[in-house]
């Protein structure tokens, strides 16, 4: 099971002109969804190490919903290979009316990203088979 984490974007959100969303508000995300697999894998919360890659595509803004998945690739002694999509599955939609939104089908990747996630041995309480 890979987890997922839908969020609509506020207006609070919104860092730039435009109702622009900053990016590190996905990154965040991914953090999040980090931090459950994690769990989910080894019973600990972990560390995020580093991003390996992040690539933004896609602008989102106030009012998006975005969906964010993850999963583990890789696994060392003590690290989780990690990485992360985000997608835009709902848009405002100003064009119709100031509070109108579009499903978007299919959903608009927004972001992608690798990274590395540590977790010390002796807090590895449960493993994935």
């Amino acid at each position: 099971m890979n987890p997922v984490i839908r969020m609509r974007m506020s207006e609070c959100d919104a860092h730039y002109g435009g109702t622009l969303v900053d990016g590190a508000r996905i990154l965040s995300f991914f953090g999040d969804l980090a931090t459950e697999l994690l769990i989910r894998h080894d019973g600990d919360e972990g560390l995020f190490r580093a991003y390996d890659k992040i690539d933004f595509l896609s602008p989102v803004y106030s009012g998006d919903y975005i969906e964010v998945t993850g999963k583990i690739i890789s696994t060392g002694k003590t690290s989780r290979k990690m990485e992360f999509s985000a997608y835009k599955v709902i848009s405002k939609d100003y064009t119709v009316a100031e509070s109108a939104a579009k499903v978007l089908d299919p959903p608009e990747l927004v972001c992608t990203a690798e990274g590395t996630c540590v977790i010390l041995k002796q807090n590895q309480r449960k493993t994935k088979t």
